[in-house]
């Protein structure tokens, strides 16, 4: 039975005294060791940001876990993929330095290429996030509130809420637009292309599991007219 090492992070202190997060990391780990006949031999846990390329140095418990992993010549196992980094230089350096990981919700054998893809997304989705909370915090400032202790929410400003939206689904497609073509480069149809974005676990920007030869297209116009409307810049 091939062995493991588990990793499992939260954010923040309250997470991780109230274990919200940590179980449902650890649930999805052993549900995936079962299924996979995978032996876990040590379980590792760490309250820290995830945040920077240079992340690792402040993560001591992830660290010491890569470490034991390459003497064990056995790989790490993550729920997912931000639990390692939402940082794509972070993933990528983890990568380079042939460190063997594995994300639950992407299975055992994801290819190198579709997991930077999942890393520039994750990232992408950090600074939504980010971006989010100050367009709400600005709102509330405007509305005359009083701010302190504010935990996120939905974005008062609608307008704002979709332009948001509106750049994240650009940045996605500009991420995904190479894979669609190197699938089209090899004679597939639009159709042909949905149904192996589909096996390959790869979400559209909406976070859905299901793609259609019209989603297909509505990436590659999004790339398109973003293209055009740069160069008339």
């Amino acid at each position: 039975m091939p062995r493991a090492l588990a990793y499992i992070r939260v954010s923040t202190e309250k997470q991780g005294r109230s274990g919200l997060g940590l179980d449902a990391q650890r649930s999805a780990i052993t549900r995936f060791a079962q299924a996979e006949d995978i032996e876990i031999v040590e379980w590792a846990e760490e309250v820290e940001t995830g945040k920077g390329a240079d992340a690792l140095s402040r993560r001591p418990v992830l660290a010491e876990t890569l470490r034991k992993a390459k003497a064990l010549g056995c790989p790490v196992i993550v729920a997912k993929l931000d639990r390692l980094s939402r940082d794509v230089a972070f993933i990528a350096g983890l990568m380079a330095e042939r460190v063997p990981f594995i994300v639950t919700e992407l299975g055992k054998s994801v290819d190198p290429f579709l997991m930077h893809i999942y890393a520039a997304v994750a990232e992408q989705e950090r600074r939504t996030i980010s971006e989010r909370t100050k367009q709400a915090l600005t709102a509330a400032k405007a509305r005359g509130k009083v701010l302190g202790g504010y935990r996120g929410g939905p974005v008062p400003d609608q307008t704002k809420a979709r332009q948001a939206a509106s750049e994240k689904a650009r940045r996605y497609a500009q991420t995904i637009k190479p894979l669609i073509e190197e699938l089209q480069s090899n004679g597939m149809s639009l159709r042909t292309v949905a149904s192996e974005l589909e096996s390959r676990g790869i979400k559209t920007s909406r976070g859905h599991l299901k793609w259609t030869p019209t989603a297909v297209v509505r990436v590659l116009k999004t790339v398109e007219t973003d293209e055009q409307s740069n160069t008339s810049l």
